[in-house]
């Protein structure tokens, strides 16, 4: 497995895990408003959607460095 679809994989399972946190946390202040501040789901979204968008951003320039590390290996197994 290339490391290109290494990094996607983890990135699935990262995003869908934050993903999952933030459905949990929503739904958390949707069924307890008594025990949450006013403003408890905004705060939420502003800070899993920074993270995960966060993360996507660093995943994309990972992408990068990943390609180009596979195009070298692949160049290594060419060569004599």
């Amino acid at each position: 497995m290339s490391k290109k679809a290494r990094l996607v994989l983890v990135m699935v399972i990262i995003e869908a895990a934050l993903a999952g946190i933030w459905w949990y946390l929503a739904r958390y202040g949707m069924a307890n408003p008594d025990r949450v501040t006013s403003e408890f789901q905004a705060i939420v979204g502003q800070t899993m959607g920074m993270a995960m968008g966060g993360l996507l951003g660093i995943g994309f320039i990972l992408f990068f460095v990943a390609a180009k590390n596979d195009r070298k290996a692949a160049q290594g197994k060419t060569r004599p």
